[in-house]
Formats: structure tokens, sequence, C-alpha cells
């Protein structure tokens, strides 16, 4: 089994990673422990059954995030994104399929550009594991709303993108609102639709509860809400920052 290299993430064969994974849940007793050389800074519970676990690692480029989602049946996502919220490198642990950031981005996706103009356009490709490279083309839009969820302040955006092949041929589309945090410069899922050609369906997993170190669901890997047969059974959708 390939091993997980700190700085490099877990990057490399799928099954590897996920034995791996199942391993360290077992001897962990449902407590997620980030790899070598990489410390987690918080988790979030969300609605739709997900509770995703963030970290940061000492080899990787200065703000560089990871962030493993689990669901009813456990983990399922692994993602990178750099300072600027690009989606660098994106994991299925229940495919196998994994996304790189292709370079030479016609228009690389800024949180600083959001921050500072209060929108942000992007147009970028990303490159599978098997060669295929798909076209991400949308934007992002401060609202002016402000929330406060579980004492953590954050602010809502509006936001819309469509991924196709090189091709041009349509692959998904998702339109609607998502949450910032300027402090950890992430994305966090809020109310939206999304369409994988049959039409627009809607989804919500926006945050409901921060746990921070110290706190007894602190790199937990069992989601606590709306985890019912129907919500866990929903497909995997992708937002900001590679997140489904």
């Amino acid at each position: 089994m390939k091993q997980l290299v700190a700085g490099q993430g877990w990057i490399g064969a799928a099954a590897g990673i996920a034995l791996a994974f199942a391993a360290q849940l077992a001897e962990a007793q449902q407590i997620f422990t980030p790899p070598p050389g990489c410390q987690g800074f918080v988790t979030v519970q969300a609605r739709g059954c997900k509770v995703s676990n963030h970290y940061t690692c000492s080899a990787d480029p200065a703000g560089d995030q990871w962030r493993v989602d689990f669901g009813a049946r456990g983990p399922y996502f692994v993602s990178r994104i750099d300072a600027e919220a690009q989606w660098v490198y994106s994991l299925d642990l229940a495919t196998g399929a994994e996304q790189r950031l292709a370079p030479g981005a016609a228009d690389p996706a800024s949180f600083s550009g959001l921050l500072r103009s209060g929108t942000d356009t992007y147009d970028f490709a990303q490159v599978s594991d098997d060669g295929a490279r798909n076209r991400v083309r949308g934007f992002d839009t401060l609202t002016g709303r402000k929330v406060v969820i579980d004492g953590v302040e954050l602010e809502e955006t509006s936001f819309e993108f469509r991924e196709t092949t090189a091709e041009g041929d349509f692959l998904n589309t998702a339109r609607g609102k998502e949450y910032i945090s300027r402090k950890w410069r992430l994305f966090f899922s809020g109310p939206s639709e999304w369409d994988g050609g049959e039409g627009f369906a809607s989804y919500d997993q926006s945050p409901v509860r921060f746990d921070f170190p110290g706190d007894k669901g602190f790199m937990s890997v069992t989601p606590e809400y709306e985890c019912n047969d129907q919500i866990a059974g929903l497909p995997v959708h992708r937002v900001k920052g590679g997140t489904p």
C-alpha cells in the first residue's frame, strides 16, 4: 500500500488511501487523525449528514489547506485548496477518481479578489487521473449579508458555475448561496441547486456547528445532522474548493 506523505497529503493510490482511512478510524475510535506533519484546526458539522475535518500540513506551501468529508457511510471526499481557495486537488474515495488543477488558468479563482471587489469570476481547467480535462467557469459575489453560526461570523455569497468537457460538452452546473470565512479563507456550502443533466435539484449542507481543539466533537468522523436515509442517499455535488 502506498504510504501517505506529509506535505503531499493524500495523493496516491485510492485503494491504499481507503484502507489507510479504515485502519486509522478503527484505531482512533471514530476520531480522525491528520497525516504526520499535519494539524487539524476545525471540524464542521453540517446539514445533509456531513462532517468535515479541516487541517494544514507544515510541508505544504503557505495557505494550502486540506479537508476530509465524512457521511453516514464513512469518509467519501478529500480536497486541497491553496491560499486563493483554488481547487488544487480532489479525490473521490468511493470511485478513486482524482482531479488536479491544470496550470495556466484563463481566469484563476481569487479569494483575495472576491474580498477586494465583492465579485470574483473564474475560468480554469481540471485534469483527471485518466487524462480527461474539464473546464469550470463561474463567479462568486458577496451579497453583503453576514450570518453568525455557532458563534462564527460568516459572509454570504451568491455563486454559479458550469463544468464542461474540454470539447464543450455539458457535465454539470450549480447555483445558489454559500458562506465564506475571511479568517480561514474558506467557503462553506449553503442552500443551492445542482443539475447533472436531469434538471436542478435542491441541496443544503450549510454549517450547523463548529468544533475546535478541546471540544468534544473536534475531529469527529460521525455526522450528526439530518442523517436520514433520504439525505444520506443524495449524490455528491461539488461546490467551492472542490467541496461536494
